[in-house]
């Protein structure tokens, strides 16, 4: 039994009480501070902005693309300069000026003129590559492109390229979005993993 006189109890209850308030308060500081942590941590979502038109680099972000989305990851894909040639599915030369029609004619109408970034010998490269694919059961491209929007990747062509380049909307995948920078680092700031590919 503790050995203590009154007027000391009462000052250690005080203590005591005094103890307990400052812990109370910091309880609620840290639950406030964890709160904010988690408003500002990044969301489950992954941004990619394809640059490179190279068949290997292309098919690189789309299987990134659908294997972040079959993680459950929101997924937004950005095309600019020669990345559009990934999104494109027609060549039209209507309505463009000379230098956009000469862009039209020397890129890639579809996903099937993309060459590959190493040995592409005059389009040999792609159909090796695309065949050593098919001999190992690996997605071609176009397999990659329907199932990331069977996934819900997000598509998004840069408005700004697409008129540096002369390509029309309607050149273009029916599902893809238009956007500029701004779409893109919208999508960006809050997710846990950016690409520049």
């Amino acid at each position: 039994m503790i050995d203590a006189k009154p007027q000391e109890l009462a000052a250690l209850v005080e203590q005591l009480s005094r103890l307990e308030g400052r812990m109370n308060a910091l309880e609620e500081r840290v639950d406030t501070e964890l709160s904010e942590i988690r408003e500002n941590l990044p969301a489950d979502r992954a941004a990619i902005v394809l640059f490179s038109g190279d068949l290997d680099r292309v098919l690189a972000a789309f299987i990134i693309a659908t294997g972040a989305a079959t993680m459950g990851l929101e997924v937004s894909m950005f095309f600019t300069f020669w990345g559009l040639g990934a999104v494109k599915e027609r060549r039209e030369l209507d309505g463009k000026n000379l230098a956009e029609r000469m862009m039209t004619l020397m890129t890639p109408g579809n996903t099937l003129g993309l060459t590959p970034s190493k040995m592409a010998f005059f389009g040999a490269g792609a159909v090796m590559l695309r065949q050593m694919m098919r001999d190992k059961d690996v997605s071609s491209l176009e397999d990659l492109q329907a199932l990331a929007q069977e996934l819900g990747v997000k598509f998004v062509a840069c408005e700004m390229s697409m008129d540096v380049m002369g390509i029309k909307q309607s050149e273009l995948r029916a599902d893809c979005e238009l956007g500029g920078v701004a779409t893109f680092l919208g999508d960006a700031i809050g997710s846990k993993l950016s690409l520049f590919i």
